[in-house]
């Protein structure tokens, strides 16, 4: 039988494999990338814990200009006059070293097609309305200010449908001023006016715990994502001792009367009930929790300031803000406390904004006010934010939350 023979062009190429499985019998195959971190997306409904970073190369560009037509004059630190900040971005723990992404203004429209977000609450939550509605112009050049239904502030976006607005309501429950001459005409004779002006009180303002401010008592159906807060106005700063809040249920004086801190877990207690009965089931509703103040060497009618470029360290929140220590700004912890509370049990989720917030001292608009003797007449703003800043972490984590939300076809 003849030898089958191959060509020398057949046989090199076996060689060749023959003499590599000689010389590397155990080389080991090539291994996979290491898994990457999950986007944070969804995650972002638990974004409380993390760190500021510097914001990763190449940053993205600004989302808007402090010629937004929806910014506020006492906000918009760069035109009247502050250095920029630092690019930062909050890398929440649970994302893996991921920084929060930046909201996609257009993308964002798009899911939201044909909706309705509102904000109800104090300036705080302005702040945040403020900076989503610039973010949100960023990608609709007709977007135009929208003020029916009684909100304060809005925005609406014609390329999408969308509406976004604001309504203050600083206390959420319905309250009215009482001077101490109508007082009077209710409650006492005018001969003894006299004599029941000795303890000092010049007048009261009625607090009615179980019917919402005008503001939003209406709008509870119009909307298909509702962000809730109070807590700043709960304060003697607000309602001091000549001038207290006195609390009403059913049409009548709460006995024994209500200090404003029980007052305020009365509240929330209240409105939260009312949430749950009368916003449908369908519609996001979140609770958004306190963002602190950065006053030091006094309260803001007391030469308080906030005038800083960094941030605090993790082991000084502590002294910042602990009520423990008894400082100025201890009130964001204690009211986040009794939100806690006055919640539990309820199906209304936080949008956790605290924690990442203490760190930034740095963020105030301070003595950059816009307006001239503005810190004369009202000392720093050590309470709100500049924005562009921090405000718009907040927008990007609010934004993931409400797409999670619209994705599942909740919304």
């Amino acid at each position: 039988m003849p030898r089958l023979r191959l060509p020398l062009v057949l046989l090199l190429p076996i060689a060749l494999t023959l003499l590599l499985f000689l010389l590397f019998p155990s080389s080991p195959r090539p291994r996979s990338p290491p898994p990457q971190p999950l986007p944070c997306g969804a995650a972002l409904s638990d974004a409380a814990d993390g760190r500021w970073v510097p914001t990763p190369s190449p940053a993205p560009p600004p989302l808007y200009s402090p010629s937004c037509p929806f910014h506020r004059n006492a906000w918009n630190c760069l035109r009247n006059g502050r250095p920029q900040l630092p690019a930062l971005s909050w890398a929440p723990t649970r994302c893996g070293g991921a920084v929060v992404p930046r909201i996609d203004a257009a993308g964002f429209l798009a899911a939201a097609r044909g909706r309705r977000i509102g904000l109800v609450g104090d300036s705080l939550s302005e702040n945040l309305v403020v900076a989503l509605l610039c973010a949100l112009r960023s990608a609709d050049d007709g977007a135009r200010k929208w003020k029916r239904r009684g909100a304060w502030r809005g925005g609406y976006f014609p390329k999408e449908d969308v509406v976004v607005a604001y309504h203050r309501a600083v206390l959420l429950a319905k309250y009215t001023s009482l001077t101490w001459w109508l007082m009077m005409q209710r409650w006492h004779p005018v001969e003894n006016s006299e004599e029941d002006r000795k303890d000092g009180i010049k007048g009261t303002y009625r607090v009615d715990v179980d019917i919402p401010a005008n503001d939003w008592i209406n709008v509870t159906k119009f909307y298909d994502v509702l962000i809730f807060n109070t807590g700043h106005w709960w304060d003697r700063y607000k309602f001091p001792k000549d001038t207290p809040l006195v609390f009403y249920k059913g049409g009548k004086p709460i006995e024994p009367p209500l200090d404003i801190h029980s007052g305020l877990k009365v509240v929330l207690k209240s409105i939260a009930s009312y949430i749950e009965r009368e916003v449908p089931r369908k519609t996001l509703k979140l609770w958004r929790t306190q963002s602190p103040r950065h006053f030091y060497g006094g309260e803001w009618d007391h030469n308080g300031s906030c005038v800083s470029d960094r941030l605090l360290e993790e082991h000084e929140l502590n002294s910042w803000f602990d009520p423990r220590f008894g400082g100025v700004n201890k009130e964001a912890r204690m009211v986040n406390l009794a939100i806690q509370e006055a919640l539990a049990g309820s199906e209304i989720p936080f949008l956790n904004l605290t924690y990442m917030s203490e760190f930034r001292a740095d963020a105030h608009p301070a003595i950059w006010l816009g307006k001239k003797d503005a810190v004369a007449v009202y000392g720093q703003d050590c309470m709100h934010w500049c924005l562009p800043g921090v405000p718009d972490t907040w927008v990007d984590i609010l934004a993931a939350q409400i797409l999670h939300h619209f994705k599942q076809g909740k919304g």
